[in-house]
């Protein structure tokens, strides 16, 4: 299954949990987080524990480095480099293909939060 099925029906009201789980069936490569490396382009659900820390519950990342805690990488919602930690996955990190990349980044399926 490809991304484009998804942008075809897009109308601008949808909301960004139903986006991401259309957007999780239609990436079909999975890794375990800590299975992930450095040039890796990858969408997952993160709910992180830093109480008040404000945070993009569904990620769409180009990862740049990877360490014994977790990895950086550049969040495309934020337009920022970003942290996650190991611990703050929830489920499979989807990989995303360099084709799919450019058409993810024009899906609205970023969720910004507060931890509270």
């Amino acid at each position: 299954m490809s991304i484009q099925p998804i942008m075809d029906k897009l109308i601008g009201v949808e909301d960004p949990d139903d986006l991401m789980v259309e957007i999780l069936d239609a990436l079909p490569q999975t890794a375990n987080p800590t299975e992930v490396t450095a040039g890796t382009y990858c969408t997952f659900v993160y709910s992180p524990k830093t109480f008040l820390v404000r945070y993009d519950q569904n990620p769409l990342v180009a990862v740049t480095e990877v360490f014994e805690w977790g990895f950086r990488g550049i969040n495309y919602h934020w337009g920022a480099f970003r942290n996650y930690t190991w611990e703050e996955f929830v489920g499979d990190v989807h990989i995303v293909s360099p084709s799919d990349l450019a058409a993810l980044r024009t899906i609205p399926y970023q969720k910004f939060r507060l931890n509270i």
